[in-house]
């Protein structure tokens, strides 16, 4: 009986290790011999020859072993490997495009199935405690790249064109799972008051040019990009803003802001996107109404009528309905609670008004995001993160849901 899958995995190994040492000769002629030009310290002192040291990196291919010259500066002291600096190996024994595995699947999925979707699909052994770190490492590093490309982006910012027909900006948040040393002294909805989650903020900003045969606004294929930290809403908000900026804020002719009606969102649009139409998503809207139906005791048959109402942007009449019926005690403060909200945010309700002019009136954009770029990687049953290495995977997933990390990877070899 022929095995064939043995064949493929054999087979497979064989070329693996071929590759491996013409890989291997290869870099033997990059990482000694004499050079063309002097090693330059950071110092600016020239710096000379202390011989040639062996390295091993593990790459996609396997291990190498590559040897070459160790240079010192004899003013302050500084060692340094120029081949490793041309390769992209310094301090660190993975290859670039091994260590590029190793992120992509270390931000997909937790690193323990990292470690095994590796070895089954790419023939690569490597331990789930350094996928973590150099999942981490490149999640920091693609965080410092998209800080540095979009405040780039907002020095030629131009408002005089107008090639955006409708531009959206959405914020959400959502809480995850840290270690206990992440929240200490803060409070949470616990009975006992502790917090045990983070919020992630996260935004996203997308574009809309048509309406479908209903009428109904349909965004644009592929516009979606995302940004996402555990941080204060003052520098979420600017981080949201370059954003919006490097997308073309400035030159689209209508501007939607959409969010679930918290007042750090609502204070961050007006902050940041002041020429933004803010509009509180309905389905949050809907919850509200639910909650004061069912404070009020508002029968079945009843209750359509009221949600017709919302969904006309008729908040007004909303209000003077519930206070215009009997409230029991137990009722009162919910009551309030409610009334307020909606009439706080009544200018941001008027539903049917903003679908006549073809604008999306929900945040399931967002939603979703906080679903699946979030949900479906942090919060996963016994998982606990640092704020930081919940913030490097983060970067690393806006970054892959936003289409840009091939952008990223290319700009560490320029």
């Amino acid at each position: 009986m022929v095995d064939l899958q043995a064949w493929e995995e054999a087979l497979r190994r064989a070329v693996l290790c071929a590759g491996a040492d013409i890989l291997s000769e290869l870099l033997s002629t990059i990482g000694c011999g004499r050079r063309g030009e002097a090693v330059v310290c950071d110092c600016s002192h020239r710096m000379t020859s202390q011989g040639v040291r062996t390295k091993t990196i593990r790459t996609i291919l396997g291990p190498v072993r590559f040897s070459r010259s160790l240079f010192r500066c004899s003013a302050c002291g500084h060692y340094s490997f120029p081949a490793d600096l041309l390769l992209n190996v310094e301090r660190t024994g993975f290859s670039p495009g091994l260590r590029r595995f190793m992120a992509r699947a270390g931000s997909r999925t937790s690193f323990a199935d990292a470690e095994e979707d590796l070895r089954v699909y790419a023939g690569v052994n490597v331990d789930r405690r350094d996928i973590e770190r150099v999942a981490e490492q490149v999640g920091q590093q693609v965080e410092s790249w998209m800080v540095r490309e979009n405040r780039s982006c907002q020095q030629c910012a131009c408002g005089d064109a107008d090639d955006i027909p409708m531009f959206y900006i959405s914020l959400d948040g959502t809480g995850i799972p840290v270690r206990k040393s992440e929240v200490e002294g803060r409070r949470g909805k616990a009975e006992d008051g502790k917090a045990k989650t983070r919020e992630v903020k996260l935004g996203c900003v997308f574009t809309q040019a048509k309406v479908d045969d209903k009428g109904y606004a349909v965004r644009d294929e592929g516009s979606t990009s995302y940004v996402g930290a555990i941080e204060h809403a003052k520098l979420f908000g600017q981080r949201l803003r370059f954003e919006a900026v490097r997308r073309g804020y400035h030159r689209a002719r209508q501007v939607v802001a959409i969010s679930d009606g918290a007042a750090y969102n609502k204070t961050i649009i007006q902050e940041q996107f002041p020429r933004a139409t803010h509009i509180i998503d309905l389905y949050h809207a809907r919850e509200h109404l639910h909650k004061l139906m069912k404070a009020l005791a508002v029968e079945s048959d009843e209750q359509s009528k009221w949600l017709k109402d919302l969904d006309r942007g008729h908040i007004r009449t909303i209000i003077t309905r519930a206070h215009s019926r009997p409230c029991p005690e137990t009722a009162v403060e919910t009551l309030r609670i409610e009334t307020e909200y909606f009439a706080k945010n009544a200018n941001s309700m008027r539903y049917q008004k903003f679908r006549n002019r073809g604008y999306f009136v929900g945040s399931g954009v967002i939603e979703a995001g906080c679903r699946t770029l979030v949900g479906q990687r942090l919060k996963k049953s016994g998982m606990f993160w640092s704020v930081a290495g919940a913030n490097a995977i983060l970067a690393l997933r806006c970054c892959e849901f936003s289409g840009r990390f091939d952008d990223f990877w290319e700009s560490l070899t320029n």
